[in-house]
């Protein structure tokens, strides 16, 4: 049975742009970060140090190398925030593409697109645990 999410995997075009991108303009940790000497790196990243899913930033043409049939596509992904506007004003301060901030019948919800263009979206869902 598959309880959780551990890791997902994003396959990008610059491995730096991208670490610089969702760390500093995404406010994401690093948590690993990997290099076998012979092509393969990979960056582990997280909002959170201590979070249950990680991002792995893979070099998409290493991985095509490897892998010439592997579906190298971003994932469609929805991330949560307990503060929306906060975070949207936090986009658009640090330049970030982002999209009109929208209530849906499930939430109010903003897209943003890192610096290779791919697109991800954010929903405000606030935190229902009790500590």
């Amino acid at each position: 049975m598959i309880q959780r999410i551990g890791q997902i995997m994003l396959y990008v075009n610059n491995q730096d742009e991208a670490r610089q991108f969702w760390t500093e303009q995404a406010g994401f940790h690093v948590v690993a970060e990997e290099d076998n000497g012979e092509g393969m790196r990979w960056i582990e990243i997280a909002p959170a140090p201590n979070a249950e899913t990680s991002i792995i930033l893979h070099d998409k043409a290493f991985v095509a190398s490897m892998s010439p049939d592997m579906n190298l596509g971003t994932p469609s992904l929805m991330f949560f925030s307990e503060d929306l506007d906060q975070l949207y004003a936090d986009f658009k301060a640090k330049q970030v593409t982002v999209g009109d901030l929208v209530t849906l019948p499930f939430g109010r919800v903003f897209n943003f697109a890192d610096r290779e263009d791919n697109y991800f979206a954010v929903m405000e869902k606030k935190n229902t645990t009790s500590s």
